[in-house]
């Protein structure tokens, strides 16, 4: 079969091993869309997308419209002529016109095991809810929010130690890995899209500021849940004497702790014990303020931590 022309749609870090497993494949990727460049850092100054990096440095036409539904869009995409458009994290809602331009269509690589965790944050979602699995779904995308059919899906335990960053790094190489597989079951027409099911659909929606701040009146294993999802980005906050702290890791400490929610009641050689709701959470990571991320040894040394002081 002739190759095929891919157009590859993606803006961040884990859309990246997808647009490099397409490089490395048989097929010509003839353009990359990505997210405009962003003012981000100290100096606010303005930075390519980490997709806009990595086509440049392989030679790629990059295009970056603020939205898709312009006319001057469809009709470059239609002049590109692709037979496939590959998506992964774009950022940008696809029009109907757009998903209809590809002789093959347009498909999208989702981090979950659809259809639980459509949306924005299926990552996330997955760790805060307590799921045991999670995975990649490779699908036909249409006007619906990651309603299409199934063409390839994949598995990945989900263990209690399991932390966002590590996930996010774990499923974009894994989603990359089926990607290739799917887009030459494409080209040998072996697929068979299967409808999602009606049963078990979930909404992974936007992390919010809500969503980072510690509630100490929760149990411990809900909170360990909360700061494994958010580390290392954006971080699970809560204060100290009136200074924000973000918590980059902790392990539960189980067993009913009559404190209050919130107490220090425990100093230990790997960090300090600090109660919740139900049970209590030892921190061994931290990241006070406008400083780096450090032990929570160092930061207790620093700030004279003692038993019976508050966080939150």
């Amino acid at each position: 079969m002739p190759p095929l022309n891919i157009v590859f749609m993606g803006t961040p870090t884990f859309a990246v091993p997808s647009l490099a497993a397409l490089i490395l494949g048989s097929d010509p990727v003839v353009g990359v869309f990505t997210q405009p460049d962003r003012a981000s850092g100290r100096g606010m100054q303005l930075q390519p997308s980490p997709v806009k990096r990595h086509a440049l440095e392989h030679g790629l036409t990059v295009y970056q419209p603020e939205t898709l539904r312009h006319p001057e869009v469809l009709a470059l995409l239609q002049r590109m002529n692709p037979d496939l458009v590959v998506v992964a994290a774009y950022g940008l809602i696809l029009p109907p016109a757009i998903l209809a331009v590809p002789r093959y269509g347009c498909i999208n690589v989702h981090a979950s095991l659809l259809p639980r965790w459509r949306g924005a944050a299926p990552l996330q979602r997955a760790i805060l809810a307590g799921d045991r699995e999670t995975g990649i779904t490779i699908m036909a995308m249409e006007a619906g929010l990651d309603t299409g059919p199934i063409l390839a899906m994949e598995s990945t335990p989900l263990p209690d130690t399991m932390t966002g960053g590590r996930l996010h790094d774990q499923l974009a190489q894994q989603g990359a890995n089926l990607l290739a597989r799917t887009v030459v079951a494409i080209k040998t027409n072996a697929l068979s899209p299967q409808p999602q099911p009606v049963e078990g659909v979930t909404y992974a929606e936007k992390l919010s500021r809500e969503d980072e701040r510690v509630d100490w009146n929760h149990d411990a294993i809900t909170i360990h849940r909360q700061v494994r999802a958010l580390s290392p980005w954006p971080g699970a906050r809560t204060y100290f004497q009136g200074q924000p702290l973000k918590i980059l890791s902790c392990h539960p400490s189980p067993g009913k702790k009559d404190r209050q929610p919130g107490e220090i009641i425990s100093i230990l050689e790997e960090g300090c014990e600090v109660a919740c709701g139900y049970g209590a959470l030892i921190l061994t990571e931290v990241t006070p303020g406008g400083k780096k991320t450090m032990l929570a040894t160092a930061w207790m040394r620093g700030r004279q931590i003692s038993v019976g002081q508050f966080l939150g």
